[in-house]
């Protein structure tokens, strides 16, 4: 991995967060033996893609974090699965918090006491699920020059590797779903958000950076809630505050939250203030973005607390800064910083007075840091940096796919994608003569045997796999060791690993699983039905109780 040694480390620690894998049935029978973290991606594990990021923007200080039932199944893997052994030291760790499980909300793991006790400088969050070709330096330069206060910049003391940023606010990443760059999947998650613009800066942007791509986000929410409560109120749940305050704001609505999130060490803080806040990206970010311009929220939130140090009594009745206010010996410190200035004492202290006598105008006069989004766009580009989370076994098969038309290390030479293999065919030997593989569209691992008058064609195919004689696959995932019979013929189809496909089997858009795996997946689906069985249960005795 070249990029991984080029970049100066960024003192950010990168928090990746492994969870479920209910929507893979066919690879994830059993989460615990195969977590969602370690399925293959164009045969790479699925993790080995938020890590590559982390290391091409100079992140080093890596942690995976996932439930106690699945840490020995990656501890396995980064000490066997050559992509996972090959990363360069020091080698991510692995934290299994004994409260966390696979039901566990993502605002709710950074309450965790591990996860608090682990975090000491600002961070990164990021999904095992993330496949992301952008480069992450650029929006770490983004976050520094547009979210972080003159406050933090000014204190030197900052500019160590210990990044801990009080008065700055996010930064989330945002993309188009249906952008023509990018295998579009029907019914993939998609979010409602609007942006703002920021402010005028008469600096011209520095070539190669994506600060053109860069807006306030002032409201966010899945499309799936949006709906629900359009459907309950009949109407779109926009303030009129909103547009007072935004009135240039642009909304989108084919966008999806990326759940690349960079933040300042406060927002820990603002987790445990807020015990209510269950998801990162719908709650934390969601409620942040409205505090900039809903009355009155950034004081229900303790945003006036964490962020301001608004001045608290001692003991023996005399005003002391709290601990979130700049650090003594700042040359700053003597100041507070607001809008785009930095305020002297006197007038601070007046505006604080003017606040606590109940002349307070609403969040206005509380400085809330902003979430910047950062929206990325496939517009006017050749070859557009790919960005995509993969949490559906369509988005897996179309990903994968994907990926596998990017030209190998051996065919693009330095030109060559982060995610390009050595060479499409990793074993040439094993693929017998008068045999047709469309190289620009298929991927072979290692050790694969492949026999003659073998037709292959946009597929992916797993290491120790034995394709048959006179065998046609299109578009498919085949999963390591599977031994594919003679004359059978697959397309649009997922074969689960170890599987043995019998000779002249011919099926389309399907999942090929073991008895075992379909005798788990139909145990998962009456689970669900259970449960959806006992909330309707209690809805019904609630409005009988209520009646």
């Amino acid at each position: 991995m070249p990029h991984a040694v080029s970049m100066p480390a960024t003192g950010l620690q990168a928090l990746i967060l492994c969870g479920p894998g209910s929507s893979f049935p066919t690879f994830t029978s059993n989460p615990d033996e195969c977590p969602k973290a370690l399925l293959p991606i164009a045969n790479r594990p699925m993790v080995w893609y938020p890590i590559d990021f982390c290391l091409r923007m100079g992140t080093t200080s890596i942690t995976l974090i996932c439930p106690p039932s699945a840490s020995e199944a990656l501890t396995t893997a980064f000490n066997t699965n050559p992509f996972l052994t090959g990363l360069p030291l020091p080698r991510p760790d692995i934290l299994a918090p004994a409260g966390l499980d696979q039901n566990t909300g993502t605002a709710e793991i950074l309450r965790l006491p591990e996860v608090r006790e682990l975090v000491k400088t600002d961070f990164i969050i990021l999904p095992c699920d993330l496949v992301c070709e952008l480069a992450g330096e650029k929006l770490i330069q983004a976050w520094m020059v547009k979210a972080a206060s003159l406050t933090d910049l000014l204190d030197s003391s900052n500019f160590s590797n210990g990044w801990q940023s009080r008065h700055s606010g996010g930064l989330g990443v945002w993309y188009n779903t249906k952008a023509t760059s990018t295998a579009a999947v029907q019914g993939e998650e998609t979010d409602f958000i609007a942006t703002a613009p920021l402010s005028w800066s008469p600096a011209a942007s520095p070539k190669g950076s994506v600060f053109q791509n860069l807006s306030k986000l002032v409201y966010s929410i899945p499309t799936d809630s949006l709906n629900d409560i359009v459907e309950e109120r009949k109407a779109l749940p926009i303030r009129h505050s909103l547009l007072k305050s935004n009135p240039r704001v642009r909304m989108y609505t084919a966008h999806r939250d990326a759940h690349i999130y960079i933040f300042p060490r406060w927002i820990l803080d603002f987790i445990e203030a807020n015990d209510r806040l269950d998801s990162i990206g719908e709650d934390v970010v969601g409620w942040l973005a409205k505090a900039g311009w809903q009355r009155g929220l950034a004081e229900k939130l303790h945003i006036d607390t964490l962020c301001h140090g608004r001045p608290s009594k001692d003991q023996d009745g005399s005003s002391t800064e709290s601990r979130s206010s700049p650090r003594d010996g700042s040359p700053v410190g003597r100041f507070t910083f607001k809008g785009h200035t930095l305020v002297a004492p006197a007038i601070a202290e007046a505006q604080q007075t003017q606040a606590k006598d109940g002349h307070s105008t609403g969040a206005a006069e509380i400085e809330v840091p902003p979430i910047l989004a950062y929206i990325h766009t496939t517009e006017n580009q050749a070859n557009p940096p790919l960005i995509r989370r993969v949490d559906t076994a369509q988005l897996l098969l179309a990903t994968s796919l994907q990926l596998a038309k990017l030209p190998s290390v051996e065919e693009a030479g330095e030109a060559a994608s982060p995610f390009a293999h050595a060479r499409k065919i990793a074993y040439p030997e094993g693929v017998k003569s008068r045999t047709t593989i469309t190289k620009q569209d298929s991927l072979i691992a290692e050790n694969v045997t492949v026999e003659e008058k073998t037709s292959i064609k946009e597929t992916i195919v797993g290491a120790r796999v034995v394709v048959g004689k006179g065998c046609k696959l299109s578009k498919c995932i085949l999963g390591k060791r599977c031994v594919i019979g003679d004359g059978s013929v697959l397309t649009d189809c997922e074969v689960q690993e170890n599987l043995l496909v019998e000779p002249r089997t011919e099926d389309k858009d399907n999942k090929l699983m073991s008895s075992e795996g379909l005798e788990a997946t139909e145990a998962e689906m009456e689970e669900v039905l259970h449960e959806v069985d006992e909330e309707v249960a209690a809805v019904t005795l609630e409005a009988t109780v209520a009646l």
